[in-house]
């Protein structure tokens, strides 16, 4: 039995064939796949068994598809919290531990209330419980000091953090183009 076409996304890869985006995955909604197939904005490159239909039309949905325009990526990412918690892999940078995005919070190594900024060089990702324990202090008077150091991160290293945490899914199509670090299958004669 064939899916619905709204369980049909598009896998968007940019003109060198990466994707816009590894996390948040680029997916389209099938609606906009199509329109920017008949735009001629896209090439399909696999298809769904999937088909939508008008009165005079009948087309199989894109399962990737790629920009014929290359859209070059930032180089430096926008500063959000969904962003520090990618550079920090979703690790509380005091205990160490993982943490589901809705039970992390930032931190800012040197409290604002002792001049510390709200940038990428001072604020970590932190668990509430840490974040809680350390309080307004600064590291050497809570004896926590972070994981790892803060910085900027570049685009390309957010997007090889994203990499490690593939979407629940993913349709065979869009395997080849997503390179996770799966074992290949190796041929014996």
């Amino acid at each position: 039995m064939l899916a619905s076409p709204e369980s049909c996304p598009a896998l968007v890869l940019n003109a060198d064939f990466r994707p816009l985006s590894y996390f948040p995955l680029s997916l389209w909604p099938w609606q906009e796949a199509v329109k920017a197939v008949f735009l001629e904005r896209v090439n399909i490159i696999s298809e769904y068994e999937q088909e939508v239909h008008s009165p005079s039309f009948t087309m199989r949905l894109p399962s990737v598809i790629s920009l014929k325009e290359f859209i070059p990526q930032s180089r430096r990412p926008a500063f959000t919290r969904f962003n520090v918690f990618l550079r920090d892999r979703f690790r509380c940078q005091y205990c160490r531990e993982h943490f589901p995005t809705h039970e992390l919070t930032f931190d800012h190594v040197i409290p604002r209330s002792k001049g510390g900024r709200t940038s990428w060089e001072n604020v970590v990702t932190a668990c509430q419980s840490c974040n809680l324990i350390k309080g307004d202090r600064l590291p050497h008077q809570s004896g926590m000091l972070p994981r790892r150091r803060p910085v900027q991160p570049t685009t390309f290293e957010l997007q090889e953090n994203g990499r490690a945490f593939p979407p629940n899914y993913l349709h065979h199509s869009w395997r080849d183009f997503l390179y996770w670090d799966i074992e290949l299958e190796t041929e014996t004669l």
